[in-house]
């Protein structure tokens, strides 16, 4: 039997072989340092869980209405009020089942076969295959230090075809951990709405941010599409819970997809997101996110003792991008013998990067202090053999 041909543009997402390969040494009884898959050792914030339990034992398990909870709605619109200053109705605001389940209802809402599709190189690998599976066409636009990693509004402007019909932004960035500020958002969001296109941001880390204040595209860009997940800054990595923020004249269309895609996101982890906004739960969070920060900063202090570390730190996520060029060539082959010869699990760039990826690697600060020296420990060792 033969499968559909839109599957041969969808690469494996390497990272989760590794982590099989990782999680089966740790079972053989290797003391494995987990530095390769973005979810933090944190658990899931005690009341989330809590009101996610008073949930069921209210019996709180049938259908929501297919764009989620008209509570949750207002308080996800509450927080862009309070956090970003961006007014934001609530009817524009759709829940979904994780933030890829949002990214599902803007792909085949914005893009059709023979579109094509600007996002940066490097990008979260998932971005690409949901175009790729709306049969758009990619242009991926290589990035680096000299464009703070992002897609800006010069690169936009130069890389836009007659075809082009969507740029997507990922601020902050998986891999890179790099941001656009206010006034770099609103010029590509200019850009692209002069030429005629859509913009789609890709906000999921938005919140675990680092000496720079957090940016929704949706305080400046009010045509934007904007994706957002419960994953990441508030640590419900397995709720399986995120948001679609769209134009108003959107809202109809992608409704209707999502009546027939999925019906609707989970009841009960909509009711536990609820507790997300409580201000007692967002204190939790943002002494995470300086934790976060805290290890961060000993990531890096220890990749510059090793005159490995970045040009360019990153702003946000929990993720260091590391040019690896000075001992191979092959981030896969490397990050391979990285596990085997000293049992520290990091990505590699061919996940995130159609060019350049195979001497980059990504590492996740989503361990203790205390893991990430014996990581960098082991690191040193293992680049002394090189």
């Amino acid at each position: 039997m033969s499968w559909s041909a839109r599957l041969d543009r969808v690469e494996p997402f390497r990272v989760m072989s590794l982590l099989e390969v990782a999680q089966g040494r740790e079972a053989a009884g290797h003391d494995v340092i987990h530095l390769e898959v973005g979810e933090p050792d944190f658990a899931t914030p005690e009341a989330v869980v809590a009101a996610g339990q008073r949930a069921l034992a209210a019996g709180q398990t049938r259908y929501t209405p297919a764009a989620g909870l008209p509570a949750l709605r207002e308080a996800i619109a509450g927080h862009y009020a309070e956090r970003f200053g961006a007014e934001v109705d609530p009817a524009q605001i759709l829940v979904t089942p994780g933030a890829s389940g949002a990214l599902l209802l803007a792909s085949q809402l914005l893009v059709q076969r023979g579109d094509r599709v600007l996002m940066a190189d490097p990008t979260y690998p998932c971005n690409r295959h949901f175009m790729a599976l709306a049969e758009a066409e990619l242009d991926t636009v290589a990035v680096g230090p000299q464009s703070g990693w992002q897609l800006d509004a010069e690169l936009v402007a130069r890389h836009w075809r007659d075809a082009t019909r969507l740029a997507m932004l990922a601020t902050p960035s998986n891999p890179t951990g790099h941001m656009l500020d206010a006034d770099q958002l609103a010029a590509v969001a200019g850009a692209v709405d002069s030429r005629g296109g859509a913009l789609l941001v890709d906000e999921i880390y938005q919140g675990l941010t680092y000496g720079v204040e957090p940016v929704s595209a949706a305080a400046v860009a009010p045509e934007a599409f904007v994706v957002n997940s419960f994953s990441k800054y508030f640590g419900m990595t397995g709720w399986r819970l995120g948001w679609l923020l769209a134009p108003e004249a959107a809202v109809e269309p992608l409704t209707r997809l999502a009546q027939n895609v999925f019906l609707a996101a989970s009841t009960p982890a909509q009711h536990a997101a609820l507790a997300a906004f409580t201000p007692a739960c967002l204190d939790e969070l943002e002494g995470r996110r300086r934790e976060l920060e805290r290890r961060r900063d000993a990531l890096l202090a220890g990749l510059a003792r090793l005159d490995l570390a970045p040009s360019l730190p990153p702003q946000g996520a929990f993720y260091v991008w590391l040019d690896i060029s000075r001992y191979s060539r092959d981030s896969q082959a490397f990050c391979r013998r990285l596990l085997e010869e000293e049992n520290v699990a990091i990505t590699p760039g061919i996940d995130f990067a159609v060019r350049g990826g195979e001497h980059h690697v990504r590492i996740a600060f989503t361990t203790s202090v205390a893991r990430l020296e014996e990581a960098l420990s082991r690191l040193e060792r293992f680049l002394a053999r090189r």
